[in-house]
């Protein structure tokens, strides 16, 4: 397996599990900060490794009018300075060829929506900024069919390549965890992120009605994740959930963190104890 570095430490086989959590949407820097310092706070705590996850934009919002984010400018620099307040790596989305080069002066790993994980311009644009790029499976994907992403990413050199494992359309509107996703991604010779948050997620009612999101399930499909064998786990964290500009219905509470976290390590050191990861 290729070992994925990320700013001081690895990702993957035999390495600590690693957490990207904070909030779906890049708010504002308050918000970003305070996620942040109390993820921290965590990761020192439980010993895990972490890196902060906030998107400076959203475009793939289920109405025109629904928040988008800060933007690239604004958002850049306010993600810029999170992570030197905590010298911490962090993570946003991208949605553009055009956006890869400014964003990989800032991320550390830049993240490909599920819904443009076959994108070619996107991906080839993305690995040759030379940064970590994290692709999130697309829900209408078989978990072997990434090797398209894989090939476009080596394509261009770049072998910094995590894959996010984030649930299988159901029918309609519903999204399920096949747990055989993790080891076949993985046998693709790469580590893989699991995300719970999106899994339990109920599209087509808004992320701001409650009936939106299943986020009591997010610490089952964790622990399944991990002991599935997952090198690392994918969480939108929030303050106070209710209130989120993004996925309200279905992002973690931050203060049910800690027990996530503290479930999370234990089951990825069970699992490494086996050899499983």
């Amino acid at each position: 397996m290729h070992n994925v570095k990320i700013k001081n430490f690895h990702v993957g086989k035999n390495e600590k599990l690693c957490v990207i959590a904070g909030p779906c949407l890049l708010e504002n820097k308050d918000l970003g900060l305070y996620v942040a310092e109390h993820m921290m706070k965590l990761a020192e705590k439980y010993d895990f490794n972490y890196v902060f996850k906030s998107s400076y934009e959203k475009d793939n919002r289920g109405a025109a009018n629904n928040d988008r984010g800060l933007g690239i400018d604004e958002g850049l620099k306010t993600l810029q300075e999170i992570g030197a307040a905590f010298d911490i790596p962090l993570v946003s989305d991208i949605h553009r060829e055009a956006d890869c080069v400014p964003a990989g002066e800032v991320l550390d790993i830049l993240q490909i929506p599920a819904y443009l994980c076959q994108q070619t311009s996107l991906l080839l644009a993305a690995g040759q900024t030379g940064r970590v790029v994290n692709v999130k499976k697309g829900q209408f994907l078989a978990p072997e069919n990434m090797t398209a992403a894989i090939d476009k990413l080596t394509s261009v050199g770049n072998h910094n390549i995590l894959l996010c494992e984030r649930g299988s359309s159901f029918g309609y509107n519903r999204l399920v965890a096949d747990m055989r996703a993790v080891p076949i991604m993985g046998d693709l010779g790469y580590p893989v992120i699991f995300d719970a948050g999106h899994i339990v997620r109920i599209y087509g009612i808004s992320s701001k009605d409650p009936r939106g999101g299943e986020p009591q399930f997010i610490p089952t499909l964790t622990r399944a994740g991990l002991a599935a064998g997952a090198h690392g786990l994918f969480v939108e964290t929030h303050p106070n959930p209710p209130e989120a500009h993004c996925d309200a219905a279905s992002v973690m509470a931050l203060d049910k963190m800690e027990d996530l976290v503290k479930q999370a390590v234990g089951v990825h050191k069970l699992m490494h104890s086996w050899n499983i990861n």
